[in-house]
C-alpha cells in the first residue's frame, strides 16, 4: 500500500482561509488527508462538509508531509461515519475561538477530520491546519517511527 501524506493548504484561498490564518498565527488554513488511491479526504467548508475528492496537487499551494504511521483502515472507517456529515461551524467558532472543546457530534471541520482519522479520537477538535501539521512532524521525528518507516521500505 502508497503513502498516507497529511496536506496543508497555504494559497491564497477566501476570505475564510485569511480568518484561520490570522486565528491560528499560521500560513495554513486548510488540511486533508491524502490517500494512496489519490483521494484527498476531509472536512471542507466550501464543499459543505466531510467529502472524498482528487485535488490537482500545485506545489505553491501545498505542503504535503508524508504519514507513515497513519492506519488506513482508520482513516477510511472515519471517513465511512462521517462522509456527507455537514461542516461544522459551531464546533469551529466553539473549540476554536472560544477554546471551550465544544462541538458537534455528528459534523467535522477538516482539521478536526484529520486529526481524529490519525487516531486522536476524543481531542480531535483541539486541533487546527498549524497544530496537526505541527503534531505529525514531531511524530515524524521519533525514533521508533523512522526505524519502522525505514524497515517497512527496506
Amino acid at each position: 500500500m502508497g503513502l498516507i501524506q497529511l496536506a496543508l493548504y497555504k494559497g491564497k484561498g477566501t476570505l475564510f482561509n485569511r480568518l484561520i490564518r490570522l486565528w491560528t498565527g499560521s500560513i495554513y488554513s486548510h488540511c486533508e488527508i491524502v490517500m494512496p488511491d489519490g483521494r484527498w479526504l476531509s472536512a471542507s467548508a466550501m464543499d459543505g462538509g466531510v467529502r472524498a475528492k482528487r485535488i490537482d496537487y500545485k506545489p505553491e499551494h501545498w505542503d504535503l508531509i508524508p504519514v507513515p504511521w497513519a492506519n488506513a483502515q482508520l482513516i477510511e472507517s472515519v471517513f465511512d461515519r462521517h462522509e456527507g456529515a455537514g461542516y461544522d461551524w459551531a464546533g469551529i467558532f466553539l473549540s476554536q475561538l472560544f477554546s471551550s472543546g465544544l462541538h458537534s457530534e455528528n459534523r467535522m471541520f477538516c482539521s478536526e477530520f484529520c486529526a481524529v482519522g490519525f487516531g486522536f479520537d476524543g481531542i480531535g477538535q483541539r486541533f487546527n491546519p498549524l497544530l496537526i501539521g505541527e503534531t505529525v512532524r514531531r511524530i515524524n521525528r521519533l525514533p521508533f517511527v523512522q526505524l519502522g518507516h525505514s524497515l517497512k521500505k527496506g
